[in-house]
């Protein structure tokens, strides 16, 4: 792990949390690639910002929602690409059970910023 790879990660993870407690699809979609593949909590692809914008405004409106990142692993793959996996745990309020998945994402630079190009996201539970 770098340095400067973690502190990437650890500034685009700030600004998704705080997009997601504001369910605000349009910061969120922001930090993604203008080509992004997107794997959220359906089985549906979404592709581009477009795409991300969608399912983000698909979502419920919980009242109070949050998400923590846990054991965030990166690794500079390329000067111009990182991988990122950890955990996610998402606090829906009273309106939802907790959520925990892994997640992963694939960051590339991208006109001058770092933007997600690959977010996947599965269950921690063992499939097989």
């Amino acid at each position: 792990m770098s340095s400067e790879a973690d502190a990437i990660v650890s500034a685009i993870i700030a600004k998704w949390c705080a997009g997601f407690a504001m369910l605000d699809a349009v910061a969120l979609s922001s930090l993604y690639s203008k080509n992004a593949f997107f794997f959220g909590s359906n089985p549906k692809l979404y592709r581009g910002r477009e795409g991300v914008t969608a399912y983000f405004n698909g979502l419920p409106r919980w009242r109070k929602p949050s998400v923590r990142f846990s054991d965030v692993a990166t690794a500079q793959v390329a000067p111009d690409v990182i991988n990122m996996a950890a955990i996610a745990s998402f606090d829906l309020g009273e309106e939802a059970a907790p959520l925990s998945v892994k997640i992963t994402w694939v960051i590339v630079r991208e006109d001058d910023d770092w933007r997600i190009a690959s977010h996947h996201v599965s269950s921690r539970a063992a499939l097989i």
